[in-house]
C-alpha cells in the first residue's frame, strides 16, 4: 500500500473527540502511515508536540515520510503501544492533552505476502507486527498445545469449527506440512467440509485473525495499558480508542469504566460507529468503533 491510499478511519470524529488544544502534547500510540497524526498535528499546531509509536518499523518509516511536512515537534519511537508510560518517562514527558489508540491492522501487512498475515496470499507463516520478536506463527503453531490453538481460534477469533481446525492442524505439524500461509488455509478447508462453511467470508478468515492476535499478545492485558496510559493525561485531556475486534472494543470499555470511578468521565455512553458513507468509501472503517474518556479538570 502507498501512502496515498491510506485513509484513517472515522478522522473528523477522532480529531471531535480528542479536542486538542494549539500548543499542546499529544501521543498516537499506533501511528500506522501517519493519517491521524497528521491530523492530530495540524489541530496541535506549530508549537505542538506529538508523540508517534508503532511497534513495526516499516509503518513508522511510513509516517515519518507523511509527516515530513507537518507543524509541530514529533517524537518517533519504535515501540509496543502498552509502553506508553515508559516511552513518555524517556522522552520526560509528564502530562499529555491527548491520547490516541488505533487498534486496527493496517492493510498493508495484508498485501505484504512476506508477512503471513493473509490467507489470500503465499508466504511463510510470520504474522509478527514487531519483526524484531522472536516468535512468529509458525514458532507459535509450533509449540501450542492441541488445547491452546483451539482455545485461541474460539476466544480471539470467534470460530465455530476451532476444535477441528486445532486437531487438523496439529496433525499437519506432526506430519511437518505446515510452513505456509497455503498450508494454514489447507487445514481448515480440511478441518470445514463445504457445507459447513460460513458464505459470507472466507473459511480461513477467524483463524487468521485469532493467531495474529495470539502471535502478537495483542488482547494480553489490554484494558489494564489503556487504563495505565490514561493516568498520564492531564486534566481535561482526553483519550480515544478505535477498536475493531470485540476483544478490544471489550478491553476499551472495561478499562473505561474503572477509570470513571477514579477521576475521569466517559464521554461516549455508546461507541460511535462510522456513517454509511464512510463504509461505502472506505470499507477498513465497517466494524470500528470509537470511545472517548475525560480526565477531570480537578485531577
Amino acid at each position: 500500500m502507498t501512502l496515498e491510499r491510506h485513509r484513517p478511519v472515522m478522522a473528523k470524529e477522532t480529531l471531535d473527540a480528542l479536542r486538542l488544544p494549539e500548543g499542546g502534547v499529544a501521543v498516537d500510540a499506533t501511528v500506522g502511515h501517519g493519517g491521524h497524526a497528521l491530523a492530530m498535528l495540524q489541530a496541535l499546531g506549530e508549537n505542538g508536540t506529538l508523540v508517534a509509536m508503532d511497534w513495526d518499523e516499516t509503518m513508522l518509516e511510513n509516517a515519518k515520510q507523511a509527516l515530513a511536512n507537518a507543524p509541530g515537534r514529533v517524537h518517533f519511537v519504535h515501540a509496543d503501544y502498552r509502553r506508553l508510560p515508559e516511552e513518555l518517562d524517556a522522552l520526560k514527558i509528564d502530562r499529555v492533552d491527548g491520547i490516541l489508540y488505533d487498534l486496527g491492522v493496517n492493510r498493508e501487512h495484508f498485501e505484504d505476502p512476506l508477512r503471513g498475515f493473509s490467507f489470500l496470499r503465499s508466504g511463510p507463516l510470520d504474522m509478527r507486527m514487531d519483526r524484531s520478536a522472536k516468535e512468529t506463527a509458525a514458532a507459535w503453531l509450533g509449540r501450542a498445545t492441541y488445547g491452546e490453538i483451539a482455545r485461541a481460534l474460539r476466544e480471539f477469533g470467534g470460530e465455530r469449527h476451532a476444535a477441528e481446525i486445532a486437531k487438523r492442524i496439529v496433525e499437519r505439524k506432526k506430519a511437518g506440512t505446515l510452513r505456509t500461509t497455503d498450508d494454514l488455509v489447507e487445514a481448515v478447508l480440511e478441518a470445514v467440509p463445504p457445507h459447513r462453511r460460513e458464505k459470507r467470508i472466507h473459511p480461513a478468515t477467524r483463524t487468521f485473525q485469532a493467531i495474529r492476535i495470539a502471535v502478537n499478545q495483542e488482547l494480553e492485558d489490554l484494558d489494564y495499558h489503556i487504563e495505565r496510559a490514561a493516568e498520564r493525561l492531564a486534566p481535561g485531556g482526553r483519550m480515544v480508542t478505535l477498536s475493531y475486534h470485540s476483544g478490544e472494543d471489550r478491553a476499551a470499555k472495561n478499562a473505561f469504566r474503572n477509570l470513571s470511578r477514579s477521576g475521569f468521565k466517559v464521554i461516549t455512553k455508546k461507541p460511535i460507529a462510522p456513517s454509511t458513507d464512510e463504509v461505502a468509501s472506505n470499507p477498513s472503517a465497517r466494524s470500528a468503533k470509537l470511545r472517548c474518556i475525560e480526565r477531570n479538570e480537578e485531577h
